[in-house]
């Protein structure tokens, strides 16, 4: 028996631990460690490993980066992360945090049910609309308060980024006719390279905005859990620098990817909106493409490297494979060009107009822009709070519909499908839209929510928890001064009676 083999041996019985266990251990592991969960604590353990990425291979450096991990992942989750500890050897006998020779070093962790992993509530349709969307807000708050430097900004430079995921192709090429195809390899990797070199400016951008900052690094569901009545971040890299010192998309994108990845895209539709309302940073979209590729093209790997540990038994093989398989294919379609198009709302408020975005938005796997998170961000202040009158002259409103245009077309002409969320009820409004659609080439449809004015009149009342801050007073106004959508207009144009049956509504949704 090795000296590893003795130790995880040991770590697997009871009487290693301090403190009362459960009558047997479960001992978890991933390409980089292992897990022993006891009961009320779960302890993690680095393999010896240098995988190029990450090392690992010496007691110092497991020592170094255990620290680390507590050091940057106990300020996001400190209900869970508690200490590092020695393990050490007396003689024959190995303890935790006990006398003689140190040989190893544990993360301790308070352990957290299972169950409360995302990835499991996933599995076992227990994940609801409402949990994904305080997941957005979440990681923008987490965003929002992740700190950032010069040191930190050099990370987000299309050289330095191009050779952190040039690494990933220079690692996986080996696994070609395995568990990727020579065609996936090769046009994968030409993608990355192409966009790299031709969005140079749109890079330097995001370092300008101070967008590259300290972030998860790998926000997958399998890192997030709720537990204690909230969602809690986890697991934050600590072994590489390049793959935390990232733009904040990166992280949005892990997570985008895992819930496409697991059959739920309307999960991953509603959790990005969420965040992008949240952040206002719709122009960070632009990166995305190479970031869903990339983090799908690293769980490949991940799932890869597996099939060379031989600690690993052969039926855990034959699944990795098959994840690889699926992973490599995934990153390989988030190359493939798409075809952008614009839909725009139009109604006055309490019209449903943003219910049956939003159920669009999931549906065509849309960007959802509201004219209210717009009109808020242009003032500067929280999505959340209410405006004063100030935020809703004439000029701010233009700025408004100007902005929401601006941000259409722009996303829209790269392959995204859009939905233009705001009253429109004005006809220079409608053909600014109009004019674009056509300037770009871009399939358009006019879709006018409304029902009968009491109905308006309730809704608006009764709103809670909506950073809409419509009143029914305003109600009047809207009807008296909505302009008549014109024959041109028409040829766009399709009405939704939203006090009909929802299914009904979906239906119609649908087919659009």
């Amino acid at each position: 028996m090795t000296s590893s083999d003795r130790l995880l041996e040991r770590m697997n019985r009871p009487d290693f631990y301090p403190h009362f266990t459960n009558d047997s251990i479960q001992q978890l592991q991933t390409h980089i460690s292992y897990i022993f969960l006891t009961g009320e604590y779960a302890y993690k353990l680095k393999k010896p490993l240098d995988l190029g990425f990450l090392d690992f291979s010496t007691l110092e450096k497991r020592h170094y980066y255990c620290q680390q991990e507590l050091d940057l992942n106990q300020p996001i989750a400190p209900d869970i992360y508690l200490g590092v500890l020695p393990i050490t050897q007396q003689e024959n006998t190995l303890e935790l945090n006990g006398k003689g020779q140190v040989i190893e070093y544990v993360l301790k962790m308070r352990q957290f049910p299972q169950s409360a992993l995302l990835s499991v509530m996933q599995r076992e349709g227990q994940l609801s609309e409402s949990l994904i969307a305080q997941l957005g807000k979440r990681v923008a708050t987490f965003h929002q308060h992740a700190k950032t430097s010069d040191y930190i900004s050099q990370f987000g430079k299309p050289r330095v980024i191009a050779e952190a995921i040039n690494n990933n192709y220079k690692q996986t090429e080996k696994y070609i006719g395995i568990t990727q195809t020579e065609k996936q390899f090769q046009e994968t990797k030409a993608f990355t390279e192409n966009f790299l070199k031709t969005r140079e400016s749109l890079f330097q951008a995001r370092v300008d905005q101070g967008l590259i900052r300290e972030c998860h690094g790998d926000l997958h569901l399998k890192n997030i859990c709720w537990w204690r009545d909230k969602i809690q971040l986890f697991d934050r890299i600590e072994f590489n620098e390049p793959f935390r010192f990232v733009d904040v998309m990166y992280d949005v994108a892990f997570t985008v990817m895992d819930l496409q990845f697991r059959g739920c895209p309307d999960f991953a539709n509603v959790f990005l909106n969420c965040y992008l309302e949240q952040t206002g940073d719709w122009e960070g979209i632009q990166v995305l493409p190479l970031y869903l590729s990339r983090q799908a093209y690293v769980r490949a790997k991940v799932n890869s490297l597996m099939l060379d540990d031989p600690h690993i038994g052969a039926e855990d093989k034959q699944h990795a494979s098959e994840q690889a398989s699926q992973y490599y294919h995934l990153a390989w379609e988030y190359t493939r060009p798409q075809t952008g198009r614009l839909w725009m709302m139009s109604g006055l408020s309490g019209s449903g107009k943003t219910t049956i975005a939003q159920e669009m938005a999931k549906q065509q796997q849309a960007i959802h822009l509201r004219s209210d998170a717009v009109r808020k961000h242009l003032a500067g202040i929280d999505v959340e709070d209410t405006g004063s009158e100030e935020i809703y002259t004439a000029e701010m409103s233009q700025k408004t519909y100007n902005r929401l245009l601006a941000l259409g077309t722009l996303l829209a002409s790269q392959g995204w499908s859009v939905i233009l969320d705001a009253k429109y009820d004005r006809k220079d409004l409608r053909q600014a839209v109009i004019r674009e659609a056509k300037k770009y080439q871009l399939p358009l449809q006019i879709v006018y929510c409304d029902a009968p004015i009491e109905v308006l009149r309730d809704r608006v009342a009764n709103r809670s928890g909506d950073i809409s801050d419509a009143t029914p007073d305003l109600l009047a106004k809207q009807r008296a001064n909505a302009e008549p959508f014109t024959k041109a207009e028409q040829a766009y144009l399709v009405t939704l009676d939203t006090s009909q049956d929802w299914k009904q509504l979906s239906e119609t949704l649908a087919n659009l």
